[in-house]
């Protein structure tokens, strides 16, 4: 990898992991336009250091009441809103990584390919659409039940087909579930963390195995960071942008990406 290469899949890999447009559909697409060789799995685990201080960055207050009230909740202090959250954060990562252990070698070995990344992106933009449009979008992720969870939690878990989007189908179930624009984000960034701590770990156990050899460490570094700027940016802004617009330009970005995927690859 050069610097420009580093900085470049930094970026993208920052702005894609929160935004509900696909990663995979991305790490595929710049790769197949550019003629990279991959990045390699040092520089994954790189990407997902940044993301994870992100966003624990970006919550972080939010973060500390919920460690403090999930306490409370443990030694009978009562099930305050915020202990509500934490809990439903915890529970709602259960899918997803219970999905990740069973069918990690069928996903990996058989929907990898690009013609399922841009059927995923296309039927999920529909999807994000229809529950945008009908949402009631009239509760915050304070309101949240177990059903919320339930539904939010098995959601997440279909991200481990790429092309999905793990940020864009929870936010579409938090939108079916009648949660606001910015609740529904809200929810699914602080359900990303366990889940982006999850993938590192297991990336990085993957990485102690079968060690890369001439790792370039300063670009790693940089991409961490740059990745992880990015990724706050992108949190922030997108959460200001929902207070004022819809998720239409994202479904239309989603549909174009995912046509132009058919294009190369079909």
């Amino acid at each position: 990898m050069d610097l420009f290469q580093t900085l470049v899949l930094a970026l993208v890999q920052g702005l894609t992991e929160f935004l509900p447009i696909s990663s995979a559909a991305h790490l595929i697409l710049v790769p197949e336009l550019t003629d990279w060789e991959d990045q390699g799995l040092t520089f994954d685990v790189a990407t997902h250091v940044g993301s994870l201080a992100a966003v624990v960055i970006y919550f972080r207050h939010e973060l500390r009441r919920m460690t403090a009230e999930w306490v409370g909740s443990l030694v009978g202090r009562g099930l305050t809103p915020d202990a509500k959250l934490a809990w439903a954060v915890g529970f709602g990562t259960i899918p997803a990584g219970l999905a990740g252990l069973l069918f990690h070698d069928i996903i990996s070995t058989h929907l990898r390919s690009a013609q399922v990344i841009a059927m995923a992106t296309i039927g999920f933009a529909v999807l994000l659409l229809f529950a945008d449009v009908s949402g009631k979008r009239t509760r915050d992720e304070h309101s949240i039940t177990w059903k919320d969870v339930l539904v939010i939690g098995v959601a997440q878990a279909l991200a481990l087909i790429p092309g999905t989007s793990r940020s864009g189908i929870t936010i579409t179930a938090a939108l079916l579930m009648g949660f606001t624009r910015q609740a529904a984000a809200r929810y699914s960034f602080l359900l990303s963390i366990p889940i982006i701590a999850l993938a590192g770990g297991f990336e990085t156990l993957s990485l102690v195995r079968e060690p890369e050899e001439n790792v370039q460490w300063g670009l790693m570094v940089l991409g961490a960071l740059v990745a992880g700027v990015s990724a706050y940016l992108c949190i922030h802004y997108f959460l200001k942008l929902l207070a004022k617009m819809t998720m239409l330009p994202f479904v239309i970005y989603r549909l174009v990406l995912g046509a132009f995927l058919l294009f190369l690859f079909w």
